[in-house]
């Protein structure tokens, strides 16, 4: 193994020498350093995010005053979605798909997991790169080609996708459905396609890096949990995500060459169409061997992001290492036997029900594991309240608050009560969502100086935590009661239904926070882009940490390390460690004589 790293070592020193004629090009553009790749991730992620962040912001406020004329809806949307400024129903189902498929696909998957495996997996292991430079270049490109379709698909004629973010069939599969089933479907599917070859090449990427590129010393249990983190879900990630692959290609089909994958018989309109033998509830089950395990592909990287901030920032040992690896390999293993839990009303056997039922409590045990040995790292350490620490703690708060919910939606008889309401919505917001969002903010606020030699705005990262916070909750808290009440998703106005009229002064409320959320958003977005070209100068180690990325200098070079790639002689968490005079040992320091190895 240490041969192949030292290979490996002398074939960049090489390259290395002939590295310093990059052009624009190949330096800003067509890069394969993985640290350049990761920066381009987060901008369009962070770009991804403006454009699904804001389309919330538009059905929000559709939903809190209906029939409402809003100048913003006729200068967005136009005179055919929103003639005289009020919103028609076809656009409110459209962008409710389109804002799901982004925050799902390009903002949480591709720019958490491909910013910071990018940046991470290298610097934390001791590799000049990724396994392969050029692939990873290409993972970006299709991954960046993936989000112009799917923006693209917003200008088309008919209109943008509007099937949900889970398409099901037949609204998806019949191009003639609703005028959101025409082009801006089409436009979704091959938009989805190209991400998952681009999201499949990244996770390959991953997985041979950690294996073959280790450091010497680097073993497996002395590999940070943000690596553990991000080596398990590009593992998840080549399992399931091919599954959707299938089904998007068979809808395709459906849509355009005249199969029945999905179609069984059908009527438009009073007109019997050719299609049988399908089944809708096929596809369900394709789409959610992804779609749940799609959940936790989201989720790990933030969990690895933050066990790592926490552990820094408490200045001590991240409590229970190896039963947090392990709960991340049972998380990874569960998720890919839970899916039948979202299809308990789909008229599932009630005997596999109750299987799907017993499969999804079980992952609250590995969740609970995690979230317990957050706390206890917290316990009685010396807490350094900087912005990275504080969305970790909020990360660890909404992923319990939202978990809790977890529970009840998991149980098939208490689940069929509450199906497709705004409970539904408020819990995988909480869980995956916000804490998802949190994770990306505490990796943003934390390993800026590695990214950028710079430094974030202390004050205005306080600011943007504390309002972000109190919104997150002020949004999704009161949707669990309302969705206790019945309010059904989807919905573009309640008004038709007396039953709801009450409960129209809380989608107020909630609409009131989310554009106030929303709105602070540009605190931060003012903070990351003008820190990039005026922030503080970084030095080497800012957050005095023990993991190898911060022995990199802080100016960037090919290959990470100017000389040797250094040695690894312990496990990443060395925090004050009794017999030492300074409270953080790094990786690379060589045991003293007689110091025994930390137990992990």
């Amino acid at each position: 193994m240490s041969a192949e790293a030292h290979g490996h070592d002398h074939g960049h020193d090489h390259e290395h020498e002939h590295h310093h004629k990059d052009t624009f090009i190949t330096k800003y553009i067509f890069s394969i350093d993985h640290k350049m790749i990761a920066k381009q991730y987060l901008v369009t992620g962070i770009f991804m995010g403006i454009i699904g962040i804001a389309m919330s912001l538009l059905f929000r406020m559709q939903l809190a005053w209906p029939e409402e004329s809003f100048k913003i809806f006729n200068v967005l949307l136009g005179d055919k979605f929103a003639p005289d400024g009020v919103m028609a129903n076809d656009i409110y189902l459209a962008l409710v798909t389109i804002h799901g498929t982004i925050m799902v696909f390009f903002v949480l998957t591709a720019g958490l997991s491909g910013t910071f495996s990018n940046l991470l997996i290298p610097l934390q292991i001791g590799a000049r790169d990724m396994a392969s430079g050029f692939m990873n270049m290409i993972s970006y490109w299709l991954f960046f080609i993936s989000a112009v379709i799917m923006l693209c698909s917003l200008f088309v004629e008919a209109g943008p996708a509007s099937a949900g973010w889970t398409i099901y069939p037949p609204l998806s599969a019949l191009p003639q459905a609703i005028p959101g089933s025409g082009t801006g479907m089409t436009l979704w599917l091959v938009s989805m396609a190209i991400f998952i070859a681009s999201s499949l090449m990244g996770s390959l990427n991953y997985i041979v890096t950690v294996i073959n590129l280790r450091t010497k010393g680097m073993s497996m249990t002395r590999l940070p949990l943000t690596i553990w983190t991000f080596f398990v879900t590009a593992i998840i990630g080549v399992i399931s995500f091919p599954v959707l692959l299938s089904a998007a290609l068979l809808l395709i089909f459906d849509r355009s060459f005249g199969t029945s994958f999905f179609l069984s018989d059908i009527y438009i309109a009073g007109e019997v169409l050719h299609y049988q033998g399908g089944s809708p509830v096929l596809f369900e089950h394709l789409f959610w061997f992804l779609g749940h395990p799609e959940v936790y592909i989201v989720i790990l990287p933030a969990m690895g992001l933050v066990s790592e901030i926490m552990a820094t920032n408490a200045r001590k040992p991240i409590f229970g290492y190896r039963a947090m690896i392990m709960s991340v390999l049972a998380i990874a293993f569960l998720s890919t036997i839970v899916w039948g839990h979202h299809m308990f009303i789909s008229g599932m056997n009630p005997f596999l029900g109750s299987v799907f039922t017993f499969t999804t409590l079980l992952i609250a045990i590995p969740s609970a594991v995690k979230a317990f040995n957050w706390i206890t790292t917290l316990w009685k350490g010396n807490l350094q309240f900087n912005p990275a620490m504080l969305f970790s703690i909020g990360m660890v708060s909404t992923f319990i608050t939202g978990g809790l919910t977890g529970i009840i939606l998991g149980d098939s008889t208490l689940d069929i009560n509450v199906h497709d309401t705004y409970f539904v919505i408020a819990h995988f917001h909480l869980v995956m969502g916000i804490s998802a969002l949190y994770g990306m903010f505490a990796g943003i606020y934390h390993w800026f100086p590695k990214m950028y030699g710079r430094m974030l705005n202390k004050n205005l990262g306080y600011i943007h935590f504390w309002i972000t916070a109190v919104c997150a909750y002020g949004v999704f808290f009161p949707m669990h009661f309302i969705g206790l009440a019945g309010l059904p998703r989807r919905y573009y106005t309640n008004t038709n239904f007396p039953l709801f009229d009450d409960l129209q002064n809380v989608n107020v409320l909630i609409t009131t926070f989310a554009l106030v959320g929303g709105a602070f958003q540009l605190i931060f977005l003012y903070n990351f882009f003008s820190s990039i070209f005026y922030g503080k100068k970084a030095v080497q180690n800012p957050w005095k940490s023990t993991t190898l990325e911060w022995t990199t200098p802080v100016e960037h070079i090919h290959g990470n390390w100017p000389g040797e790639i250094p040695h690894v002689y312990r496990w990443p968490y060395d925090y004050s460690n009794p017999n030492h005079d300074v409270d953080f040992v790094p990786q690379n320091v060589p045991m003293k004589e007689g110091e025994e190895v930390l137990h992990h």
